[in-house]
């Protein structure tokens, strides 16, 4: 039987829509729409623990056009899931009341644990043959998830909070930074992994989902514009996507704007997603990374079968 269904998730730096028409019995996605919109809902909540009220107009005004589009689909259900920003705000019933007005449906403000389940379940569900176990990185705004499992199940799971957005806010303030802001950046993220549940030198594959890793791997590919068919399911090797995050951490934001396959809105913090990514790899054991286009959105969806 098939459902269509449509996920919406809210991280701290974008709002993302996914419609597409599930058959629970084959297994199978037929995506309809995909949509991504750079909001910044979590602008300034690591340091005020507040949601901005510019940045709940502009996610507000996301879910308007969202609404338009779910209504035009046709769609069954319809979940939206929130993670890093609005667990960590003390006005998120401000927020959640406003997507109810606009979507027909409240916010689940998921905890990082399932966070990581949703990211797993999306991220390896079309992958292809791989060594077990596979380590799923899903390296968002606010908060990284770290997630190692078998065979499609998840065994263990770490929600830190590190992001592009919240390592960038709290230490990246040139540009591009200093050399000082960059050390205290990479301190905060090594004290962090070394605070990881998840052991993460056992993985045989990795596998890295969510636009910081996205872009650093178009940047490895040399694309001209973004092109997720190219990005997905790309095997990287390590030494490449560290000299890319090197690139993209000392270059001006005007220079990363310049890059065809990279995003306005995420010029600015995509360095500290790019230095979270470079010392995670020195803790890894796989020599390449596997990028995925899968990962909490589909997670999201699949959840609704």
């Amino acid at each position: 039987m098939t459902r269509r269904v449509a996920a919406v998730d809210c991280g701290t730096n974008s709002i993302r829509l996914l419609v597409t028409d599930l058959d629970a019995d084959a297994g199978t996605a037929d995506d309809l729409v995909r949509r991504m919109e750079i909001v910044r809902l979590g602008y300034g909540v690591d340091r005020t623990g507040h949601l901005d009220e510019r940045a709940l107009a502009r996610t507000f005004a996301a879910c308007e056009d969202y609404a338009g589009v779910i209504a035009e689909a046709g769609v069954e259900r319809v979940r939206f899931v929130a993670t890093s920003a609005t667990r960590d705000a003390d006005n998120a019933e401000e927020f959640a009341a406003g997507v109810q007005e606009r979507l027909g449906v409240r916010p689940d403000v998921v905890s990082g644990a399932e966070e990581a389940a949703l990211s797993y379940a999306g991220a390896v569900r079309d992958l292809p043959g791989v060594e077990q176990p596979v380590l799923v990185v899903d390296l968002g705004g606010g908060s990284t998830e770290l997630i190692l499992g078998h065979d499609g199940v998840a065994d263990a799971e770490h929600s830190l909070d590190i992001g592009s957005v919240r390592m960038t806010e709290r230490h990246l303030r040139s540009d591009p930074p200093t050399a000082d802001e960059i050390a205290a950046c990479v301190a905060d993220v090594d004290a962090a992994l070394e605070g990881v549940r998840v052991d993460v030198g056992t993985a045989r594959t990795l596998v890295g989902v969510a636009g910081t890793i996205t872009t650093v791997a178009a940047l490895v590919l040399g694309l001209e514009e973004y092109d997720s068919a190219r990005i997905h399911h790309a095997r990287l090797a390590v030494p490449d996507v560290v000299a890319a995050c090197d690139r993209i951490v000392a270059a001006p934001v005007e220079e990363r704007r310049s890059w065809p396959f990279m995003h306005p809105g995420r010029a600015d913090v995509i360095g500290g997603g790019a230095l979270i990514v470079a010392r995670l790899l020195r803790r890894t054991t796989p020599d390449t990374l596997v990028v995925s286009e899968r990962d909490i959105l589909d997670g999201i969806a699949w959840s609704l079968a």
